[in-house]
């Protein structure tokens, strides 16, 4: 749905920078300075529009719990692990995380009750994976780890955006997503699903399952 709402968007976009080009080089000078500003403007509104469509095409739509994808952790000293993440589509990647607790963020667009009704799905994208600890005294005091899973840099951050103007407009709600802090241990391996209320980890095998309950 994302993907044909981004080009949605594309043509969206295509569109008001053919009026505004259409504008700023008409040959009708006497009315040349308000239209080669209302010009001007509307070729603006065109590349953010444009900007938007390339940044909502990596959205996923959510429409039943899917996974996300698998962490498996490796310690490599004291609060101090290896994270190996494999995602939906199969990509590993690999990261070292400080703590004794880790959390997966995403980022969710949610479409009020009008637009859901008729067929509109949240969407949702992975953002960071961060690393805490126990004890007040180590979360004060030792490294922290926050890790953006983003791999490019967008121009145009439609998110940020829309949840910068949530409280004037509520059309999208834009939100974090985040799994409850889990701990880390050598060895375990955890699975991270999106659902309808938000980011559900689960252990995947016995130390991932005792590390949950010595947590506990």
């Amino acid at each position: 749905m994302y993907l044909w709402l981004a080009i949605g968007f594309a043509v969206l976009a295509l569109a008001v920078l053919a009026v505004a080009l259409r504008l700023l080089l008409g040959r009708d000078w006497l009315l040349g300075w308000l239209r080669g500003s209302v010009g001007l403007l509307l070729a603006g509104v065109a590349i953010v529009v444009a900007l938007a469509a390339w940044d909502l095409h990596g959205y996923q739509a959510l429409s039943a719990e899917q996974p996300l994808g698998t962490l498996a952790f490796k310690a490599l000293g004291a609060q101090h692990f290896a994270v190996n993440l494999v995602d939906r589509a199969g990509k590993e990647r690999h990261f070292e995380l400080q703590g004794d607790m880790w959390q997966l963020d995403a980022r969710v667009l949610k479409w009020m009750t009008p637009l859901a009704r008729i067929g509109f799905q949240p969407g949702y994208r992975i953002d960071r994976l961060s690393g805490r600890y126990l004890s007040l005294e180590d979360e004060q005091s030792q490294p922290h780890t926050v890790i953006g899973l983003r791999e490019d840099t967008p121009v145009f951050d439609t998110w940020f955006w829309l949840h910068r103007v949530n409280r004037y407009f509520s059309l999208i709600d834009a939100t974090y997503g985040s799994a409850t802090y889990l701990p880390m241990a050598d060895g375990a391996l955890f699975s991270v699903n999106m659902g309808g209320s938000g980011l559900v980890a689960r252990p995947l095998n016995d130390r991932a399952k005792l590390a949950v309950d010595r947590w506990q």
